[in-house]
């Protein structure tokens, strides 16, 4: 059974920074894409970032050069967001595909991950 647990969601000051990390188990989640998104109150979620099976990655243009995805190892995900803004306050989400999606993985398409964690809260205060 797939489960994906987030952690390190919390309150900071803009300019400040959080480290969130996904715990996968019950596959072997560095040999599919996985994803981070993001919904804020009232608004659509939306991708932030992702990490492709052989390492790739793709960063959405809102927090480029701020987010950095990677795999701490085989079965755990982690987003370092650096130099916050209040508008990066948002629900964060990972997300995991058990599907081959090649360059597809950079579309941050929704559809092309069933596999969802319950979500951290990151708030970022002006």
């Amino acid at each position: 059974q797939v489960q994906l647990q987030e952690s390190g969601g919390g309150s900071v000051q803009s300019g400040g920074s959080l480290r969130l990390s996904c715990a996968a188990s019950g596959y072997t989640a560095s040999r599919y894409c996985m994803g981070w998104f993001r919904q804020g109150l009232g608004s659509e979620r939306e991708g932030v970032a992702t990490i492709a099976s052989d390492g790739r990655t793709h960063v959405a243009d809102s927090v480029k050069g701020r987010f950095t995805i990677s795999r701490d190892n085989a079965n755990t995900l982690s987003l370092q967001m650096n130099s916050l803004k209040p508008e990066d306050t948002a629900m964060y989400y990972c997300a995991a595909s058990l599907s081959y999606l090649g360059s597809r993985c950079r579309n941050m398409n929704e559809g092309d991950f069933p596999y969802w964690g319950q979500g951290t809260q990151v708030t970022v205060s002006s």
